[in-house]
């Protein structure tokens, strides 16, 4: 067994090498890309046979997001990727879907009466299990579970605060989670939960740093507040007069807070996403999401866990609203935006495009099943 492991994994890191280098090829130029020897032959067995693809077919030039049709028109900033196959999205008036067959056929599995509902943040635990929000003032900010792969849904929080305005949530593992608040009184609020969702409670604020004037989090892709392991959570904040990252390692009841290399000083610019690749590695992205405004220097790297930032020294050339590590990979990413996507090689120093569609969020599994989701019920999966 652990033969197969090592077999199907090595597997694996080849075809996200062979699909980067292929990705690269569009946004450089064949001449440019580094060339990709062939990759080594799969042995023949059990193991091989369930791979979902293959590293020769991520070879190809003409690998990218490839469209499936949602039978949706509503914006998507809501994405849980659970594998190449599985999928969930939600989004405008309350929709939510769902993949099995790898975004061929969608089943609208929203909660009955969620028209009004302004989802942009889902967390999936399998085909099953989900956990949805749904943002706004007051009791718009709401919290569903499903148990039976949206053919019920169970509201398990609604805020009764006129002041709180919740963005993001995310999941350490299956039991415990967080979502995150604008600040009230002057201090980011945190929702804390212990049983996958079923049920939460505000956490003391006393160990959240005072928010600066007119700093909030980015209701933008589900990813102002992500997680990495099972106790570190960072915040990505804008709208004031620095962008800042925020960061806790007790599963959001201290945090520490740094600035960000990442314009801001404007209510529309600042850190709109992060990404951890593990505890250390991270990766931010943001800028001006006006699409009449320049962003530059809207890209940032961390190695320390968010305790520095280092601006990309070749970002994004626009403002990218989503960012996702490929797995399997410590240099392999992508971010997205309105104006098409970025690939990087180098872990987040510099970004090379290679799509021009609008996408709002990105979200990829260890078996290379990468998604991305935004407006006009577009979603898109990587493929060759």
């Amino acid at each position: 067994m652990a033969s197969a492991g090592r077999t199907r994994l090595h597997t694996l890191a080849v075809g996200v090498t062979a699909c980067a280098a292929a990705l690269l090829s569009l946004a450089v130029g064949p001449a440019a890309a580094t060339p990709t020897p062939p990759p080594p032959p799969v042995p023949p067995g059990p193991t091989a046979a369930r791979e979902p693809v293959s590293a020769a077919a991520l070879t190809g030039p003409h690998a990218g997001w490839h469209l499936k049709d949602s039978g949706s028109t509503a914006r998507f900033r809501g994405l849980a990727a659970v594998s190449r196959s599985t999928a969930w999205v939600a989004g405008t008036s309350g929709t939510v879907l769902r993949t099995r067959d790898g975004g061929r056929h969608w089943a609208d599995v929203s909660p009955p009466g969620a028209e009004k509902w302004e989802f942009r943040d889902i967390e999936a635990f399998d085909a099953r299990r989900a956990v949805v929000l749904a943002i706004g003032e007051g009791e718009a900010s709401r919290v569903f579970r499903t148990d039976d792969a949206g053919a019920t849904w169970t509201e398990s929080f609604r805020n009764t605060d006129p002041r709180a305005f919740y963005d993001c949530l995310t999941f350490f593992d299956r039991r415990h989670g967080i979502a995150l608040s604008d600040p009230v009184d002057g201090r980011y609020r945190v929702l804390s939960t212990g049983d996958g969702g079923r049920s939460w409670h505000i956490l003391p604020s006393d160990g959240m740093p005072p928010a600066q004037q007119g700093e909030a989090a980015f209701a933008a892709s589900g990813q102002c507040l992500v997680s990495a392991g099972s106790h570190d959570a960072w915040i990505a904040t804008g709208g004031a007069a620095t962008a800042r990252v925020l960061h806790s390692t007790d599963r959001g009841r201290t945090w520490s807070v740094t600035d960000a290399p990442i314009p801001a000083g404007d209510p529309a610019r600042g850190v709109f996403a992060l990404a951890f690749r593990d505890r250390a590695h991270g990766l931010a992205v943001g800028g001006d999401f006006r699409a009449d405004q320049p962003s530059p220097r809207a890209a940032a790297v961390s190695d320390d866990a968010g305790a520095t930032w280092t601006a990309a020294t070749r970002p994004p050339q626009a403002y990218r609203s989503g960012v996702a590590w490929l797995p399997h990979s410590h240099r392999l990413a992508l971010a997205v935006g309105p104006s098409g996507s970025d690939l990087t090689v180098d872990g987040g120093r510099t970004w090379h495009p290679f799509d021009t569609g609008s996408y709002d969020t990105v979200d990829c599994t260890p078996d290379l099943g990468c998604w991305a989701a935004g407006e006009h019920g577009r979603i898109a999966r990587l493929e060759p």
